[in-house]
């Protein structure tokens, strides 16, 4: 019962939404944007999303590749810097990069003052456009391949690259005929996990003025006030984010592997000397640099250059702490509900834990839009508490397939004999349950709230459309600067959002360096 409640609790605003994009005709304003608006938004969409997915292999398997088989200056350093950019929101890096690429931006000067040119004499790269958008998101999602992409090759079996060797393959012939395919479901989900988190994204299309279905959602929410239009464009966001999983879940049902039994031997790094070592140095110090380094640098050079002048953003601090912490108990409570009722593997776990996969996979947009829907069904209005309530219930729907991960993975490192002992004397699945599996569960509860308080934190779009009025928080804030072309103002709410995202990102950085088997340190 725990189990099917919580299902419900979060799978209720996904139902919501597919019901209104259904049976809702959406009126007047759903038939403009079908008839002038539509093909943009799913154009822009789907062109975004296979840019971004072909930016973030090229950004993240060649260098999941090289930390893992090859020794040169700085590997081991690289290896978890380049995990970095996962702290940074996809609108965060898109203030910094508008200020570093625009024409009174640094790049910009720097080129002029050493050429001698004005600003028509000659071309640079326009970060307000669909090309703009796809680099930046890349450059903040590739982490989700790079880890899976490194995970993969870390643990494919030794002897068949060994094989490939004494055949006389190349390592790059090695890396194309043996490695790649081996990996190639690994990185397809990985792959598919950032372009669900791409096409989520609101904050960086709105602000690089990029048309995408995220983008129509809220638009038709806030600047039409229909929320019936905005279902009918979430059905229709909904449809492309279940052919990505279906697409993910295809090809790694038609692709596998099979491992030899000495597949934990340790990994024999190759020493790269000379200049190969050099361009796997640059090549790393690149990424990282364009991902993280000068985005989050030129934030914190904006920061200190404000000073005293800075945006007064406390009021703002506090409003995302208490509204993050909220969504972030609530998501706790169901994620562990969750994972306790996992043991019993019945139909009530099963949905629960398929609504929190599912609700993961859905945009903010698309969730506050489903909990609209339902204050709508009572004699309430959207502001104080009822925000607030509905806020936290959209975080907790969100983010608790997050929560459910570390715990659910504190289970799986328990022995098998301690529930075999509490069943041969005779307790009860309760009991089980509370007096084995919390405490165990519980091992893994620190990481869980840390992850769920962040990425409540970061949330952009479900935050813009349900906060009460004149409840502001850090996202909020800095989309609110930005918007107004106030990127100085942007930068220290910005910096706040990324540096609390730092942290569970150098502990699972931490945690990934303390388990690896297969490879020598």
């Amino acid at each position: 019962m725990p189990a099917l409640l919580a299902g419900i609790v979060i799978a209720v605003p996904v139902i919501m939404v597919l019901l209104a994009g259904l049976f809702d005709g959406g009126g007047p304003t759903w038939t403009h944007i079908r008839e002038t608006l539509l093909l943009r938004y799913l154009g822009g969409t789907i062109s975004v999303l296979a840019l971004t997915g072909a930016l973030c292999l090229l950004f993240a398997v060649p260098a999941a590749w090289l930390v893992t088989m090859f020794r040169f200056p700085g590997r081991a350093v690289f290896e978890w810097l380049l995990i970095l950019p996962l702290a940074a929101p996809g609108y965060v890096l898109a203030y910094a990069w508008a200020d570093l690429a625009g024409v009174g931006g640094p790049l910009q000067s720097a080129l002029r003052e050493a050429t001698g040119w004005s600003a028509r004499d000659y071309w640079f790269p326009d970060i307000n456009s669909l090309p703009g958008l796809a680099f930046v998101l890349a450059c903040t999602l590739y982490p989700y391949v790079y880890l899976t992409a490194r995970s993969a090759f870390v643990s494919q079996s030794v002897c068949a690259l060994e094989a490939a060797r004494s055949l006389g393959a190349s390592p790059g012939r090695s890396f194309w005929a043996v490695a790649l395919p081996a990996a190639r479901p690994a990185i397809a989900a990985g792959l598919a996990l950032a372009l669900m988190e791409a096409a989520a994204d609101y904050g960086a299309a709105e602000f690089l003025g990029v048309p995408t279905l995220t983008f129509g959602i809220v638009r038709a929410w806030k600047s039409f006030g229909e929320p019936a239009a905005a279902a009918r464009l979430a059905f229709v966001l909904i449809g492309v984010i279940a052919v990505l999983i279906l697409t993910e879940r295809w090809g790694r049902g038609r692709a596998g592997s099979q491992h030899s039994s000495i597949r934990w031997r340790h990994v024999s790094r190759t020493q790269l000397t000379g200049l190969p070592a050099l361009g796997a140095s640059l090549s790393c110090f690149v990424l990282f640099l364009t991902a993280f380094g000068l985005p989050v640098g030129r934030l914190v050079w904006r920061s200190i250059e404000t000073g005293t002048r800075a945006a007064p953003i406390w009021d703002a601090l506090v409003n995302s702490v208490i509204l993050a912490a909220a969504g972030a108990v609530f998501a706790f409570i169901l994620a562990l509900m969750i994972v306790l009722a996992a043991r019993a593997k019945g139909p009530a776990a099963l949905f629960a834990r398929a609504s929190a996969v599912s609700g993961y996979s859905i945009p903010g947009a698309v969730l506050a839009l489903g909990a609209l829907a339902i204050i709508g069904l009572f004699p309430v209005t959207l502001s104080g508490g009822v925000a607030l309530l509905a806020l936290t219930w959209v975080y907790a729907s969100r983010f608790t397939a997050a929560g459910t991960e570390p715990m659910a993975a504190a289970l799986a490192r328990a022995p098998a004999s301690l529930s075999n002992a509490a069943r041969s004397l005779g307790a009860s699945p309760s009991r089980q349950a509370f007096e084995v599996d919390l405490p165990i569960a519980l091992s893994g509860a620190a990481v869980a709230a840390l992850i769920l308080f962040v990425e409540a934190l970061k949330e952009l779009p479900a935050t813009l459309m349900l906060r009460p009025f004149n409840w502001d928080t850090l996202s909020v804030r800095a989309y609110a600067y930005a918007s107004d072309e106030r990127l100085a103002a942007a930068a220290l709410p910005a910096l706040l959002i990324t540096a609390a995202g730092l942290v569970p990102v150098i502990l699972l950085s931490w945690q990934l360096s303390r388990s690896r088997p297969g490879e020598d340190q």
